[in-house]
Order: structure tokens, then C-alpha cells, then sequence
């Protein structure tokens, strides 16, 4: 024997009828703060901002490193830095 029923309601009328608690306000203000924070991080992401961030004296800092990676290949190949 195979008995079939078919409900038709809509989700909030299943959960009032089995007495779940109606979570859409905590839901929405989670996806809030989470779109809050994910606009935050978005910005983070500005170039400027970025290349501000990686390198803070700007071209001094590339000079900076430039220079101190070509002291490192001198001293490894074994060259006076100096000369």
C-alpha cells in the first residue's frame, strides 16, 4: 500500500505549523554586516591603496630593495659591492 500527500504552504506557514522560530530577522542582519564587511574589504583592494600598502615610501622603497638585491648577488658571486 503507498499513501501520498501533497502539502502545499509556503516556508513560513510550514515552520508556524511545526513551531520553528522564525530566524529572517537574525538572517538579514548577518547578510548586513557580512555585506558590510565584504564593501570594507572591497576597498582594501584599490590599487593605489594596495601598492601604498606593499611598498610605503613609494619608489625609495623599490630603490631600497633593488639596491639591496644587488648587494646580495655581488656578495654571492663574490664581488666587492664597494669597487
Amino acid at each position: 500500500m503507498k499513501i501520498t500527500v501533497d502539502v502545499d504552504c509556503t516556508p513560513e506557514e510550514a515552520r508556524a505549523f511545526f513551531g520553528l522560530p522564525d530566524v529572517r530577522p537574525m538572517q538579514e542582519a548577518l547578510m548586513k554586516q557580512l555585506q558590510d564587511r565584504m564593501s570594507a574589504s572591497l576597498n582594501a583592494m584599490d590599487p593605489e591603496t594596495m601598492m601604498r600598502t606593499w611598498m610605503p615610501a613609494g619608489i625609495q622603497g623599490f630603490e631600497q630593495l633593488q639596491k639591496m638585491f644587488w648587494s646580495q648577488m655581488n656578495a654571492a658571486m663574490g664581488k666587492d659591492p664597494k669597487k
